[in-house]
């Protein structure tokens, strides 16, 4: 296409995009044909692509022109299965397995004309909230070659961080959507976890169901991820997936205007929020309560016993050994950290370390205490904790009226290999999967020389081995994306989405890297 000014093309947001497409105005092979220059191009740098797929040219010829996403090009992280392709999680268990065939969500991203064209990168066994494999190396953050993209979909942060791709599905079971989002400057949003299917997903645990995975999307502005779920949330997925619950995107919630009733929060009291954290939250606040919405201080009660009994409890009920599985005769990559050391232990060993790290380290001792295996009894006790757990959070949002709620979102984006060495740091997005609550992160800021200088002065609240490591990590960031969090109650995508566009409005960030 001698003609086509690419620039322009890369420049257009998803929904003009889209809007082009199905017009004429623009064909599908230009649309792809740039987007797949500019993935080879960004890939250079920052090494998120893990493999380009080879039929995107045929499915371009088959779109069905009424598609809501008709010849838009999408990212799929490498977890999605896509029929002739591997699907690896960067485990050598998994090489030469190709998929037989697409993943429901795949398949209705096709039906509503979309090209998925790329898989991109994760860490080692999706649990992590860095993005480095043996199989493929390490993604680097596209602001910053020495900081982390974000994981466990990290391949897709850093590709639509730096332009690579309109509109990318990844997967969220800690934070795997939003961390991404946030360190490399976009928008994510992860839905109650049966919201979007997940039928046809590649993962390493499978039964687990105490902490809910969610499927989600994640793109350069708020109206684009909209435009996703109203692609998504179609007759298609209900057929194909009958598990899916019949819920179309409700037009009427996401457009409304009226002003929102907004919890928020300025600390968990866990994770000690950096300076431009902090900043970045009160910044949206105030933006908020200018333009005539009601803030009210509201934390969810008991977060540490939610993060370190109920979830690490759920996500390793047998003690990890499903997980282990996944990595007989292979490397480990150094992005885990200490995990599959720690998981390794004796049960007998987990417990009596717990017990002599409680006065010192009480994190580190609790989350070892909950990684032991436990019986069905204990599971089921453990599982209807969670659902209790879950109706009183409820019960104090309800008793302050609120719509929604807003929360720091970690950042700015940790250095390489910091994350797995830093698990604490996850609670901010933790424990809205713990709760099975849908929640987005919106870009809100970046970091300042005086946010860098007062990173000189910021100590964590337990001073233990995850507190250090995330001081050292958080630093020589100047530049960098922050976001904030944006929550509602379980099925409220659209009002969580109305939230987010309307806190995007409000401080409409620099959404490029340059």
């Amino acid at each position: 296409n001698p003609d086509l000014d690419s620039e322009a093309l890369l420049a257009l947001a998803l929904p003009e995009l889209a809007q082009k497409l199905q017009s004429g105005k623009l064909s599908p092979e230009a649309a792809l044909f740039t987007y797949v220059g500019k993935a080879w191009e960004v890939n250079k740098g920052t090494n998120c692509v893990t493999s380009f797929l080879a039929d995107c040219e045929t499915q371009l010829r088959q779109a069905p022109r009424q598609g809501l996403l008709y010849g838009v090009p999408v990212s799929l992280k490498e977890c999605f299965s896509y029929k002739g392709q591997n699907s690896t999680l960067g485990l050598s268990l998994h090489e030469g397995a190709p998929a037989e065939v697409d993943s429901v969500v795949v398949q209705v991203l096709k039906l509503q004309g979309a090209v998925p064209f790329v898989h991109t990168n994760v860490p080692q066994s999706m649990f992590s909230y860095d993005c480095s494999n043996p199989l493929f190396g390490q993604t680097m953050n596209p602001w910053k070659s020495s900081k982390s993209p974000g994981g466990s979909s990290g391949g897709e942060g850093a590709l639509i961080g730096s332009g690579g791709s309109p509109l990318g599905l990844g997967t969220d079971i800690g934070g795997s959507i939003r961390f991404p989002s946030a360190f490399c400057g976009v928008c994510g949003l992860k839905p109650t976890g049966n919201r979007l299917s997940k039928s046809g997903l590649k993962g390493c645990i499978h039964g687990q169901l105490a902490v809910q995975l969610s499927v989600g999307p994640i793109a350069r502005d708020v109206e684009s991820l909209a435009l996703c779920l109203r692609a998504l949330l179609c007759e298609d997925m209900f057929r194909l997936d009958p598990t899916v619950p019949p819920l179309p995107f409700r037009e009427e919630v996401y457009a409304s205007s009226k002003p929102l009733r907004v919890g928020y929060y300025e600390t968990d009291n866990y994770t000690r929020p950096s300076p431009a954290m902090k900043r970045a939250l009160l910044e949206t606040k105030q933006r908020l309560e200018a333009a005539g919405h009601t803030l009210v201080p509201f934390l969810p009660s008991n977060v540490p016993y939610a993060l370190e009994t109920l979830a690490a409890g759920g996500l390793f009920s047998d003690g990890g050994h499903s997980f282990l599985q996944n990595f007989k005769g292979d490397f480990v990559d150094p992005c885990l950290g200490d995990l599959i050391l720690i998981l390794k232990l004796p049960s007998w060993l987990k417990g009596l370390l717990a017990f002599l790290l409680k006065p010192l380290f009480p994190r580190l001792a609790a989350f070892l205490s909950s990684m032991r295996p436990r019986s069905a009894r204990k599971l089921w006790k453990l599982q209807h904790k969670i659902e209790e757990y879950r109706h009183s959070v409820i019960a104090e949002w309800r008793a302050l009226k609120l719509d929604v709620l807003l929360t720091p979102m970690l950042g700015p984006a940790l250095d390489l290999n910091a994350p797995g060495r830093a698990t604490g740091a996850i609670s901010y997005t933790v424990l809205y999967n713990c709760l099975d609550f849908p929640a987005g992160v919106v870009p809100v800021t970046t970091v300042t020389r005086e946010d860098e200088a007062q990173m000189e002065h910021y100590r964590g609240y337990f001073g233990d081995i995850w507190d250090k490591v995330l001081q050292k990590a958080l630093k020589n960031s100047v530049g960098l994306p922050v976001a904030v969090q944006c929550v509602a109650l379980p099925w409220q995508e659209e009002l969580c989405l109305r939230f987010m566009r309307e806190v995007e409005r409000l401080m409409t960030p620099e959404k490029q890297p340059s």
